[in-house]
């Protein structure tokens, strides 16, 4: 590079460098002036893109703006973790400040269908004391269904234990759905981390509703209609979601007879047919000069 396209360079740097001060200056003083017009400004949570009617809050569509105090709106939100996880009573358009009274929390009223995920149903599913793990499951655990089933007719009649359903969501216990549980926010000791305390203990419902594919849907269905109490619920550690298959389990196993009295006769083993002997060689003659077989 020669000297005069060093210097060309130099001076162009120098010029962006100037541009980007002037204009910092020129917003610092359109800031100083909107201020002393409207006084100071307060950041608020606005919507990031259009959120529509009956829909579920997520961090995605939020974002922070700093609005002169005068127009701040009443019960304005200032901090998102307010408004996560809520539902929208109305429609709330792209840059529109999020209010406390146009947020819902859900419950019955908003209905339980953004909950469901894609390709699958909710479905109700009854509980007491005994079947529900003494109603200590709440929405957002995961649970394994157990159901007891008689099957076959006369000396053939039979009852089976088999875990029918692995690592299934719940999604509501009676009307109380997920992210509706009352909380309170703690600060650790650090005074930076906030940690959300769920409150909610009741163990008045009777039902939980729970996330299924179609086809298991229809097999609990089947179950509720022929033998509802049929059907038990085993609680998960929320970091299991490992789905094992398992045998199921009748009178046999729990006598300690399942070896000898479940296992299939055994076949008698294939012995594969013996080859035959190979032929005799054909011994050569000469007879007349020519060679004979």
């Amino acid at each position: 590079m020669n000297p005069n396209e060093s210097r060309t360079l130099w001076i162009s740097i120098a010029a962006a460098l100037f541009a980007i001060f002037l204009l910092y200056s020129w917003s610092q003083e359109q800031k100083m002036q909107m201020a002393k017009k409207f006084g100071s400004t307060k950041r608020v949570v606005v919507a990031k893109e259009n959120i529509f009617e009956m829909e579920t809050v997520n961090e995605s569509k939020l974002e922070y703006l700093d609005q002169p105090v005068d127009f701040i709106q009443p019960e304005a939100i200032s901090e998102p973790e307010e408004a996560i996880g809520q539902v929208a009573a109305v429609p709330i358009m792209k840059g529109e400040q999020l209010v406390k009274t146009k947020l819902l929390l859900p419950g019955p009223y908003t209905g339980l269908s953004f909950e469901v995920s894609p390709g699958k149903r909710a479905i109700t599913v009854p509980v007491d004391d005994m079947r529900g793990v003494s109603k200590l499951v709440r929405p957002g655990d995961r649970i394994d269904i157990v159901a007891a089933l008689d099957h076959g007719k006369g000396s053939e009649a039979k009852r089976e234990v088999r875990t029918i359903m692995q690592d299934v969501i719940i999604l509501a216990t009676g009307v109380n759905i997920v992210n509706q549980l009352p909380r309170r926010f703690e600060i650790d000791a650090d005074g930076k981390t906030v940690n959300r305390v769920r409150l909610n203990g009741t163990t008045t419902f009777t039902t939980i509703t729970i996330e299924a594919k179609p086809d298991e849907v229809q097999q609990l269905v089947y179950i509720l209609a022929t033998s509802p109490g049929s059907l038990f619920t085993t609680l998960r550690h929320p970091n299991d979601r490992i789905q094992a298959p398992l045998r199921p389990t009748a009178v046999e196993d729990v006598l300690g007879r399942a070896t000898v009295a479940r296992l299939p006769a055994a076949e008698p083993p294939q012995v594969a047919p013996a080859k035959p002997p190979p032929p005799p060689p054909r011994k050569k003659s000469r007879k007349n000069g020519f060679e004979e077989l």
